[in-house]
């Protein structure tokens, strides 16, 4: 029994430890949009605060502020953080030239004789059409905050506080307690 105690205890230790050190790494902050302008207002906290660096490049950032997570999130985040274009294994072979009797190639003559499947067209016309964000249980939950990794995804620190009106005074008054909130956990690690 002592063992599964010490063990339990060196896990939420450890477990403390992972999550402090990545959130004391964070210097430079970038902001996305958030409902009701709330990002203009924790920018501003934050900076008089000197709690973090606001930077307007992403690239630039170590850590992301948003209200949402989810799929909305993750195609902001490969808007802002494109992947590396792939690379071609095999270099393109050159068209076939036209010749002086056809002005069609090789490739347009297949196409003629082999006319693309319902399927095949249906697939090409979906690739087109921007997809849907498929619902989850993810997503904007008013009044709930994400710190997360610029460069790993994950959440460092969230909080939930919801600003009780739309008014300019209770936006600065949830952004300041937001901040409080933060720099209290920084303190602690």
């Amino acid at each position: 029994m002592k063992c599964m105690k010490r063990l339990a205890l060196l896990v939420s230790c450890s477990a403390i430890f992972a999550f402090s050190s990545g959130l004391t790494d964070v210097k430079n902050v970038y902001l996305l949009r958030m409902a009701k302008g709330m990002d203009q207002y924790l920018a501003n906290r934050l900076t008089n605060e000197h709690v973090f660096q606001i930077v307007t490049d992403p690239k630039l950032a170590d850590a992301i502020f948003t209200d949402q997570i989810g799929t909305p999130f993750e195609s902001k985040m490969t808007e802002l953080f494109p992947p590396p274009p792939a690379a071609d294994p095999e270099p393109k072979a050159e068209q076939p030239e036209k010749t002086a009797k056809s002005d069609k190639t090789e490739k347009d003559k297949d196409k003629d004789e082999n006319p693309p499947s319902t399927a095949a067209m249906l697939a090409e016309a979906a690739g087109k059409i921007p997809s849907m964000a498929s619902t989850s249980s993810f997503g904007r939950a008013r009044g709930t905050l994400f710190l997360v990794d610029a460069k790993s995804k994950e959440v460092l620190w969230s909080t939930y506080n919801p600003a009780k009106d739309s008014t300019s005074r209770e936006l600065d008054r949830t952004a300041n307690d937001i901040v409080s909130r933060l720099k209290k956990d920084l303190s602690k690690k």
